[in-house]
């Protein structure tokens, strides 16, 4: 039972990491995953030290503000003339390390570690469970990371066109009337939800593989944005089975399993997609050069 609720932890976290992941790289803003993911960790000490639980709903509310503190710092410090690499790195390594700070000095007894909060163990998903009156309704991540699915493809699936033009054309969606800067909030809002209910399972770091490598894979595959969404929820679900087949075998890590898969993937459909692949490329360059050699010698 327990492989179960892994393969379904697991591919949970790859439909909510790679719906929202699709946006960030046709935003180019793939490494805002990265920021997020480590500056919402001051969010969940304080939510912690307030609540004296980790369980608690305080505790996803204060990684969603500084999730979004996170992105209006960067956006704050990029229009003040900082280069986008230098803004993100500012932000979330300080953030972070106020993060750790607080950690060694208010939780040094607790669970609540660095290396909980950035590797996670999906292993471990089926032992914390949720009961109601004594009825076993399964791990708690399992709904927590259900119910950010149904969020984020409610809001998604509400607001598709908007977000779509966001992404592809900001500046014609502001011209028609678009709040282009609420979208983009709220989409950093639902990367952080997505950043926050990953960490129990595969946590932090590898949560950033999730958001990119799938989505990028789809971004190579496809130019419909619906189909680019589906085949990055695809690619990270698959890639959770082999990675976690791979683990068993090779006993290792399953999230970093998980990942390494993915990357092969993405490594694969760089070389063989029939549109952007490298090796589809140079065959044909190759064609094109054959038949300028052959119209060149029939001339």
């Amino acid at each position: 039972m327990s492989d179960f609720w892994i393969l379904l932890t697991g591919s949970l976290v790859a439909a909510c990491c790679g719906i929202v992941g699709v946006f960030l790289v046709l935003r180019k803003m793939a490494m805002i995953g990265d920021a997020i993911s480590h500056s919402v960790m001051p969010g969940i000490v304080i939510a912690f030290l307030i609540s004296g639980s980790r369980d608690s709903l305080l505790m996803m509310f204060a990684a969603l503000a500084f999730g979004l503190l996170t992105t209006f710092l960067i956006g704050m410090f990029q229009r003040s003339g900082i280069q986008s690499d230098a803004s993100i790195g500012v932000v979330f390594t300080a953030l972070f390390a106020i993060g750790v700070i607080l950690v060694s000095l208010f939780a040094r007894q607790v669970h609540l570690d660095q290396d909980a909060i950035l590797y996670g163990e999906i292993a471990f998903v089926h032992w914390n469970l949720w009961e109601i009156g004594g009825v076993n309704l399964g791990p708690k991540a399992v709904w927590l990371l259900g119910v950010t699915l149904l969020i984020i493809g409610l809001v998604i699936g509400l607001f598709y066109k908007q977000f779509k033009l966001c992404a592809f054309d900001p500046a014609l969606a502001a011209a028609i009337g678009i709040p282009v800067a609420l979208f983009h909030y709220l989409l950093m809002g639902l990367v952080s939800m997505a950043t926050v209910s990953s960490f129990e399972s595969v946590g932090a770091i590898l949560v950033v593989g999730m958001l990119i490598i799938p989505a990028s894979t789809a971004y190579l595959l496809t130019d419909r944005l619906g189909v680019m969404i589906a085949l990055s929820i695809v690619v990270g679900v698959v890639s959770t089975f082999i990675g976690y087949g791979a683990s068993i075998v090779l006993d290792a890590s399953i999230a970093g399993c998980i990942i390494v898969a993915a990357g092969l993937l993405f490594v694969a459909t760089f070389l063989l997609s029939p549109s952007h692949g490298l090796v589809s490329r140079k065959l044909r360059q190759r064609k094109l050069a054959a038949e300028a050699a052959s119209g060149t010698r029939t001339a």
